[in-house]
């Protein structure tokens, strides 16, 4: 696997999949997911997609670096480094969860290297999200909790009540390999909650797609509905029967979303 090294000495991992002449499609993940979480989308979006995926600081095989707490724009400026590094002026952006976040701050501060955005179950900043009293208090404690108690206790925020146990095992088959450390899943909270786009995401000009589930307990549906409002133009698609990790949910559906997307603006 690639990694960049940044001016913090940081060295971030990330990989590409699918045809290099293809169009570029980056993937950022969410809050202590490491990259490889993309699986479910994969086989899709590299049949005709270049995929970019990159491990956020403190998650996959970045895992710990210096600068903590690891802020929206330290990572945004990552992902916008690791397209350069791979040859890439201009992607379809897409985020999920935290990586929504980056995403968004992408958008905001390089529209030039922005084909597309496509935020998923995201919001635009803590200080103006709808947030879960329950699921705020469950991450709190997350950073006290070994990866497998994380997981069993996130189930309820993370999966729809009619995903079976399999599917959510096979998930954690992927992550705990690649597991946050509890200082990594810290800087990522930390830096994460000080980021703020409310304000600012009117200015967003790349063409928006907004993908919520409708049973999202971690990130209620009510934040996507916030940004596809302000967002000039933007999309917003709810996903029924999904909650906030709907692509394993409702994998085929989100695939279809997500391509479907991509090529109306190829």
């Amino acid at each position: 696997m690639p990694a960049i090294e940044r001016p913090d000495t940081a060295r971030i991992a990330w990989e590409s999949d699918g045809p290099e002449d293809a169009p570029a499609v980056l993937l950022v993940m969410g809050l202590a997911y490491p990259a490889a979480m993309w699986f479910r989308l994969m086989p899709a979006l590299a049949e005709g997609y270049r995929v970019i995926r990159v491990d956020n600081r403190g998650a996959g095989r970045t895992g710990d670096v210096s600068g903590a707490p690891y802020t929206v724009e330290t990572m945004a400026a990552d992902c916008l480094a690791v397209l350069a590094a791979a040859g890439v002026d201009i992607a379809h952006i897409v985020g999920i969860s935290m990586g929504g976040l980056i995403a968004q701050e992408i958008a905001l501060t390089a529209p030039e290297r922005v084909r597309s955005l496509c935020l998923i179950a995201t919001h635009p900043g803590l200080a103006h999200a709808v947030m879960n009293p329950q699921a705020m208090a469950m991450l709190t404690r997350r950073g006290q909790m070994t990866p497998e108690e994380a997981a069993e206790a996130s189930i309820p925020f993370n999966y729809a009540p009619g995903t079976p146990r399999e599917r959510i095992e096979e998930d954690w088959a992927v992550r705990f390999p690649l597991a946050a450390t509890n200082e990594g899943y810290l800087a990522q909270v930390v830096g994460s909650s000080r980021w703020n786009g409310y304000d600012r995401i009117e200015g967003i000009t790349a063409p928006t797609l907004v993908v919520h589930g409708e049973l999202d307990a971690l990130v209620p549906p009510e934040n996507g509905r916030l940004i596809a409002d302000r967002v000039p133009g933007a999309e917003l698609v709810i996903i029924p029967n999904a909650n906030h990790v709907l692509m394993t949910d409702q994998p085929e559906r989100v695939s279809k979303v997500l391509v479907e997307w991509l090529d109306r603006n190829r």
